[in-house]
């Protein structure tokens, strides 16, 4: 390929459609060159002068062939095994799947980049300036076994090591798209920033998604010695501190400054020029930078008389800082957010630079008008919207009985901050027409349809058993509302009044999942494998968010099939959620059997063992619901199909003996993704394993669900003889230690890939090229 900096010279390297992925290093050769692979195994560039320009080190080592990877892997085989790869040899790039370990480096230019034993990602300049490192938390001060970074296909830079799981993410994508059609990958560029990339198959364009340092003028040297970078209304440009220096190359402004007239011919006459809003740093090259605690001008005169400082810089962020350049590199930063002011030594009275001045006065002018503006502009916001509800008001509803308080806080609901809107009993009665027509009931009380005054259809659930006093419920409550995501019913309202606790919900017109697995309802609503094994996955994404993404862990500890609400377009959607907490006022991790509120056939054995109930009761809910998804039938109906064994039983005996096909429910007339079958069916024998240690937390569940974690093969659930009675306050539950390996290890849990998403695009394989 041809070198970017000269259309006359070329590089040996790796080239995807969307650029260069490696290269065998900076120096490019002439149009005589060639490639060869040697009889000994040496891959060999040589220029047209017959000069050697670049070897892969391998020779007597049995390579015997040469493969480019559609992964865009380059590698050396023998006849077993590979003996040298790109993959492992990276210049400044990762690819999706390619494993980045200590002692690799991308390098580009003054730049590299590297991980090291703490698990630190480190950014340095001429391999002795670290000016950006990002590790793991604080209190994880130890070295690593055997740390490794890698690119996931959904764009995250993952941490992996045996030494913890599950893996740590370090970065995070702002695409997060899933498509096979994506390449994906991290270089350290020539500004000495490190950057992913994601870019469709069909296009040549990178699309930046995340960079390291997101103030490019902190990347040390970025305008090299003596530059100052600045910023003009988007983009870093580099200047120089005065009118007495001169850039190093007029074509190229990175390159940094040159002083027109050295410090050792001003015959003694110098001065110190100031810059405001200007920051030097400085490096130890043979001599040391010096901190001093002074003010501003005496800061300044400190670096006039000493005859080996040619730059000062005053913090000005109260800690009276005064920073001496002593050393033979200086780069700069200018803001006009940087409180420092800094001072640039030179001869006679200098030469202010008016560009940088004004650049200072037009960000500083600019920004306070950007206030202005935004504040105008709200206010104009503010009094438009609070005009146009004034005049609908008047409108529709002033005249109109049926808007009264209730409509007015249903408005506040839907414009305002989000808070739950407070009922009246007698508001919910009426809406409901006195609790007429019933949806359902459990545990925590019935629920009844209703219609708010504005047409709103919604569900009203009647709690029993509270045990709380109004503020504390306010509070829970205020808790529940606040948790919003797609697979998660949305609570609307509510009404405390007395002994009268009622909870108003957005209406799920499918009602619940447990009516189309058990009830015969299949032919109401299109029930099929991929509307089920979605309903499967948008409910762990649900218990998801609740276990790992709120602010406070929410435990749900009944999940079940009547509690999986389905919307319009069967997008399964989690209820009841919070309700623990309301229905019983002690600690909800340390239920003992007398408080169990839970569901028969749903319940983890640590229920029934009276031991700690952690987030981990939920993920065997979730196990036996998604088993039940699959198979049509409830876990503690027996029949002669089964041996008249427990389904859960039965089914393992089944998965045992290789007839997966045998467990799915009949109904479905054998219309079923095998793959995800075969995923779903051993996530749920994981996830229902009697040790609360050996099932996996629910963001793993919904991973190894979309098949981007491998899984392991589960060990048979324990049988418990019997189903306890919940009410009889007996237990026949035992706990016995299963040594049986975890579902994933951290090793393969970033290797595994959908073999559904494998569809190539053979126009855009990536190609090893030598020409122009």
């Amino acid at each position: 390929m041809a070198s970017p900096s000269d259309p006359n010279l070329y590089l040996l390297g790796v080239f995807f459609s969307a650029g260069i992925i490696w290269t065998s290093g900076p120096q490019p050769v002439d149009s005589g060159a060639s490639l060869s692979l040697l009889s000994n195994g040496n891959l060999r560039l040589i220029n047209g002068s017959g000069a050697q320009v670049w070897e892969s080190g391998t020779a007597n080592m049995g390579v015997s062939s040469a493969t480019l990877e559609e992964s865009g892997n380059f590698i050396l085989r023998n006849s077993s095994s590979s003996i040298w790869e790109t993959f492992k040899n990276p210049t400044d790039t990762i690819m999706k799947d390619q494993n980045f370990t200590l002692g690799m480096k991308l390098t580009s230019g003054s730049y590299s980049f590297s991980l090291n034993k703490t698990g630190n990602l480190t950014l340095t300049w001429q391999n002795n300036v670290t000016y950006w490192s990002e590790g793991l938390n604080s209190t994880f001060a130890r070295n690593l076994s055997n740390p490794v970074l890698s690119l996931g296909q959904e764009g995250l830079l993952i941490l992996s090591d045996p030494s913890f799981s599950p893996p740590v993410t370090m970065a995070y994508s702002n695409d997060y798209a899933e498509s096979a059609d994506i390449i994906r990958l991290v270089r350290l560029d020539s500004d000495g920033n490190l950057r992913s990339y994601s870019s469709p198959r069909t296009t040549t364009s990178l699309n930046p998604q995340w960079s390291a340092v997101e103030d490019q003028c902190k990347v040390y040297g970025y305008c090299g010695n003596m530059g100052i970078c600045t910023y003009n209304d988007t983009n870093p440009i580099c200047i120089c501190p005065s009118q007495d220096f001169d850039p190093v190359d007029p074509n190229d402004s990175r390159k940094g400054c040159k002083r027109k007239l050295e410090l050792a011919a001003c015959s003694g006459n110098t001065s110190m020029l100031p810059l405001d809003h200007t920051e030097f740093f400085s490096i130890n090259t043979g001599l040391r930078s010096q901190t001093f605690f002074m003010g501003v001008n005496p800061c300044r005169l400190n670096c006039l008389v000493d005859s080996t400082c040619q730059f000062s810089t005053s913090l000005g962020d109260g800690s009276g800082q005064c920073l001496q350049m002593l050393s033979n590199f200086v780069s700069g930063y200018q803001s006009p957010n940087l409180p420092s002011t800094s001072f640039v030594k030179i001869c006679g009275a200098g030469i202010p630079n008016q560009s940088l001045q004004s650049h200072n006065q037009n960000k500083i002018r600019a920004s306070k008008l950007t206030v202005w503006v935004v504040l105008l502009v709200v206010l104009v916001t503010i009094l438009a919207l609070v005009a146009i509800e004034t005049g609908l008001w008047f409108c529709f509803c002033r005249n109109n009985k049926k808007f009264g308080a209730l409509s007015a806080q249903y408005a506040l609901l839907e414009y305002a901050s989000g808070a739950p809107v407070q009922f009246s009993y007698k508001e919910l009665q009426k809406a409901t027409k006195g609790f007429k027509e019933k949806l359902g009931a459990g545990g925590f009380g019935a629920v009844y349809r209703g219609v708010l005054a504005n047409n709103t259809v919604v569900a009203v659930k009647r709690l029993e058993g509270i045990e709380q006093g109004e503020k504390q419920f306010r509070m829970e409550v205020a808790t529940i509302s606040s948790t919003h995501h797609l697979n998660l019913v949305r609570l609307i309202g509510f009404c405390s009044e007395g002994k009268h606790r009622l909870l108003v919900y957005e209406f799920m017109k499918n009602g619940s999942l447990d009516c189309f697995l058990f009830h015969g309802l299949e032919a109401l609503v299109n029930l099929d494998w991929e509307a089920r094994f979605n309903i499967a996955l948008g409910t762990a994404r649900g218990i998801t968010y609740l276990h790992e993404e709120c602010r406070d862990c929410i435990v749900h500890c009944d999940i079940k099939p009547e509690n999986i609400l389905l919307d319009d377009n069967n997008t399964a959607k989690v209820s009841d959620f919070g309700l623990a907490k309301l229905i019983n006022p002690k600690d909800h991790r340390f239920r003992t059997l007398t408080s169990v509120r839970g569901t028969r056939g749903y319940l983890a054995p640590e229920w029934l063992a009276n031991l700690p109930i952690t987030s981990k009761s939920d993920v065997y809910s979730y196990g036996m619901v998604l088993l039940e998804t699959i198979g049509g039938r409830r876990n503690f109906d027996v029949s002669e199909e089964t041996g008249h064994k427990k389904f859960s039983m039965w089914a393992y005996e089944e998965f045992d003996s290789g007839r997966i096909e045998s467990i799915v429910d009949k109904r479905l007339g054998g219309e079923v993704d095998m793959e995800q079958l075969s995923r779903a069916i051993q996530v749920s024998f994981w996830c229902i394993q009697e040790q609360p240690s050996q099932r996996p937390i629910m963001g793993k569940v919904v991973q190894m669900l979309e098949g981007i974690t491998n899984i392991e093969r589960p060990p048979a659930p324990k049988a418990r003889e019997g189903n306890v009675s919940i009410v009889s306050g007996v237990s026949s539950a035992t706990s016995t230690t299963l040594a049986s390996a975890p579902p994933t290890s951290p090793s393969s849990s970033l290797l595994a890939v959908r073999s559904s998403a494998s569809r190539r695009n053979t126009e855009k394989l990536p190609s090893f090229t030598f020409s122009e």
